[in-house]
């Protein structure tokens, strides 16, 4: 069969695409000429918060709230880091760790408070029972909303032991929980960030022009979030301010809004749809059909559907939450889902900082699975001229001693391989993070979360933006997947 030529030529170059952190990748095959509508989540979809300000904020006012609750006004003494924690984590509610599993559900790292817990601990702790890492017991660090909450536990469970104190470690987590929820809902957080909102949003100039791309060929624009007109109004207004000459306001950019839609019970509930006005004050009572450019509040998926003319896979949705965006709306529909991973960003230039470090560990874990199966080639025709020979003759036997001598080698040989590669994997985690390592990956696996990006999301991407360097008809190709056996 004649070879083909695939190279491009000379007027055709890959020169202008994006650079990997503003690229979006894919885990499904999406045909962006096949999607006729886009919906969009807000809070760290369009909305990118200036995470310092609005986690020191979350994590100061759930403190308040716990002092009110009766909690000791000593912890008024914590002060946030925002580099303890990262997105992806698990909280162990009942020990008052916290840990990272892989895709295998395999605890490889874990904190109780601040002090790490080495590995026999853990395995003591995780690995004598088949655990199911999901609610009750264990609660998901899976939005950015998530690490205050996170971080302050870990500094309350190490706050109250270091004072000899005793403390109830699920109803801790409970509670903070419980606070940070009514810190967003009594709209403590949004008040002081509608107050100074450039100071917790970043306002990008891309955005106005990523949407208006998206619309002018011919797709329909949605807003779909669990924010409340008066605070969505404000941060929309905010990011879209000055950028927007085609359009008389940020509403004029999608076909509906909706907002205080209850997100994930959105997509598999029946809550109607109520008409809101520019103050968000319903205009009537439940309406059985919604009309572009027009303003609701609640609803569910199957009425926005019917009301858009659009359906299923014809539809993307963007989002954030792995869970309230993701998940939910992959499993109650045939929705195709797109999930922004901010922190993509920054793994991914890291990743390319150390692009040689990475590709010399590939080649070690090659060179350790064949040193394995030399070793064990070698193990059984030791013990095959043994068994023959008998173990007297066979320790006198020159090729049994010349078998052995290779043997004793190439263990030695993935002794020294072995130790290369941890201590090369113990230098790549400090320089992605110096506790947790890198997002997606624990010890050579996926990390849970990264699995979960895998299994739930089509694309991925680090912002909303990012879609303005592709097609609007563009065709995202997933890679060729693989199996261990397709990669001799």
């Amino acid at each position: 069969m004649r070879e083909r030529n695939f190279e491009l030529p000379d007027f055709l170059t890959l020169a202008d695409r994006p650079p990997p952190s503003r690229r979006v990748f894919v885990n499904r095959n999406l045909r962006m000429d096949q999607i006729r509508a886009i919906g969009f989540d807000m809070d760290y979809t369009i909305a990118r918060y200036r995470r310092r300000p609005i986690e020191e904020l979350a994590y100061r006012l759930t403190i308040d709230k716990l002092v009110a609750r009766g909690y000791s006004e000593s912890i008024r003494s914590l002060v946030y880091d925002g580099s303890f924690v990262i997105r992806g984590l698990t909280v162990d509610k009942q020990l008052g760790n916290i840990i990272k599993v892989d895709r295998h559900n395999h605890v490889g790292r874990a904190f109780h408070g601040r002090t790490p817990v080495d590995k026999d601990k853990r395995r003591d702790l995780y690995r004598r029972e088949r655990l199911h890492f999901g609610p009750p017991r264990f609660a998901t660090v899976d939005t950015l909303f998530s690490l205050p909450e996170a971080c302050l536990y870990a500094d309350i469970v190490d706050h109250c032991e270091q004072s000899g104190g005793v403390l109830d470690t699920w109803k801790l987590y409970d509670d903070i929980r419980e606070c940070i929820d009514k810190a967003h809902a009594d709209g403590s957080i949004k008040r002081v960030v509608m107050g100074n909102i450039a100071e917790f949003i970043e306002h990008d100039p891309e955005l106005a022009r990523t949407l208006h791309k998206l619309r002018s060929s011919g797709k329909k624009l949605f807003l779909l979030t669990n924010s409340g007109w008066d605070y969505t109004h404000a941060l929309m207004s905010f990011l879209f301010s000055g950028d927007m000459p085609e359009y008389a306001d940020w509403l004029s950019c999608f076909e509906l809004v909706i907002v205080s839609a209850h997100k994930p019970a959105f997509f598999t509930g029946a809550e109607p749809f109520v008409e809101i006005d520019r103050e968000g004050q319903p205009l009537g009572g439940p309406v059985e059909n919604i009309v572009d450019g027009h303003v609701y509040r609640g609803g569910n998926l199957k009425e926005l559907e019917r009301s858009l003319g659009v359906m299923g896979e014809e539809i993307l949705y963007v989002g954030d939450h792995i869970y309230g965006d993701i998940l939910r709306s992959k499993k109650a529909s045939m929705w195709r889902t797109a999930l922004v991973i901010e922190e993509l960003e920054d793994e991914l230039d890291r990743t390319l900082a150390h692009e040689g470090e990475l590709a010399r560990l590939i080649e070690l874990e090659s060179r350790r699975r064949s040193l394995d199966d030399l070793a064990n080639v070698q193990r059984q025709n030791l013990s095959a001229i043994e068994k023959a020979l008998g173990s007297d003759q066979a320790r006198v036997n020159p090729e049994f001693d010349r078998l052995r001598r290779d043997r004793d080698q190439t263990k030695k040989l993935l002794k020294d391989v072995i130790a290369d590669i941890e201590e090369r994997e113990t230098r790549l985690d400090q320089a992605f993070h110096p506790r947790w390592g890198m997002v997606f990956k624990e010890s050579g696996e996926n990390s849970r979360f990264g699995e979960q990006v895998t299994d739930y999301a089509c694309i991925y991407t680090s912002r909303v933006t990012n879609f303005s360097g592709y097609s609007s008809h563009q065709y995202f190709r997933s890679p060729r997947d693989l199996m261990p056996h397709e990669r001799l």
